[in-house]
């Protein structure tokens, strides 16, 4: 085995990849291509900026085929089952308030591969994250972040 990086994500995050590789693969690479088809078209292609563009495009959507099939290829899927169901854990929910008198937070973390903070997910590389794993309800927490320290108070697991 080769020493790629492992993947941890939750079951519902590796499907979620599996299905931006089909959507990339069977529709945005024709839709690049024929965008390629047509900028040829035009003549020629050393000023020819939709043409260009469209090769950019194409670079991007072959390196995202890439990673996401590296990502699938090593991916380590974390089962409920396997964790302990009182601490702060991969897949779980966590419930925290910013002390002293912070409003309530609640994330689900995640692996890097699924996090998108705007739905709630935050990648358990991500300083929050790495202050709680393993922590359990009623645990107080400091989370060193880029803007300095921040205490919370975990108030729940899901």
């Amino acid at each position: 085995m080769s020493n790629e990086k492992v993947y941890p994500m939750t079951r519902e995050g590796k499907e979620k990849l599996e299905q931006e590789l089909e959507q990339l693969k069977s529709v945005k690479r024709k839709e690049v291509v024929e965008r390629i088809k047509i900028a040829r078209s035009f003549g020629d292609l050393s000023e020819n900026s939709e043409y260009d563009s469209a090769k950019e495009e194409q670079a991007f959507v072959e390196g995202r085929i890439g990673t996401i099939e590296t990502m699938i290829r090593n991916a380590k899927i974390i089962e409920a089952s396997e964790m302990n169901a009182d601490e702060v854990s991969l897949g779980k929910t966590v419930t925290f308030i910013e002390l002293p008198d912070g409003e309530e937070e609640s994330y689900t973390i995640v692996g890097s591969a699924e996090a998108d903070p705007f739905e709630g997910k935050i990648s358990n590389d991500s300083p929050i994250a790495k202050s709680m794993l393993g922590k359990r309800v009623g645990d107080k927490v400091i989370v060193q972040t880029p803007a300095g320290e921040m205490n919370v108070k975990i108030v729940s697991i899901d």
